[in-house]
């Protein structure tokens, strides 16, 4: 979560409540279980590691005074390495589809540049999942593992090409990190 909240801050400073808000409107249904102590932990640690800093406080008629934060250096130079980062083999689809969310509203990355990355990371695995069920089989316990590990691949790689779709309609990247 912690680079997600950093990819979030590049467009501009914000508060913990509004971060949270951001999150929530990407992850849907999904974000209901994002507890708001967590993004503010995260604010904590993300400033004692020196990639964020307190910019100011806002002070809100209905509510406590609101730290707002900004990225540093450090941060913005971070959120560049993860989007730059491959999912890996067992990235999680929230994960996945929060990072697609961070770089579009960063401007740092091309949400369709990271989704066909990502197809070719699971096409590899998906050839040699199905080459290792060719050898082993699938009339045995391991073999049933393969079999399974290569549904899953072809089920993400779906799940891409609705990630491409959608992306391609939306709002097109700009480098400027601007929203049209």
């Amino acid at each position: 979560m912690q680079d997600v909240v950093l990819a979030l801050l590049v467009k501009e400073p914000s508060h913990g409540y509004d971060l949270r808000g951001r999150l929530l409107a990407a992850l849907g249904p999904l974000g209901e279980t994002l507890n708001a102590g967590q993004v503010y932990v995260t604010l904590a640690r993300l400033e004692k590691a020196g990639l964020v800093v307190q910019e100011r406080e806002d002070a809100s008629a209905r509510g406590p005074r609101r730290k707002v934060y900004a990225l540093s250096g450090a941060g913005r130079e971070r959120v560049a390495e993860w989007l730059a980062e491959p999912a890996g083999p067992k990235a999680d689809v929230a994960e996945f589809h929060l990072k697609l969310v961070a770089a579009a509203e960063s401007g740092m990355a091309e949400p369709l540049a990271l989704v066909e990355a990502r197809r070719r990371e699971l096409r590899r695995s998906l050839a040699e999942a199905q080459h290792a069920v060719l050898t082993h089989g699938t009339d045995c316990e391991p073999g049933l593992l393969l079999e399974g590990v290569a549904l899953r691949l072809q089920a993400d790689l779906c799940w891409l090409e609705a990630c491409e779709r959608t992306w391609a309609t939306l709002t097109p990247y700009r480098k400027d990190g601007g929203n049209g």
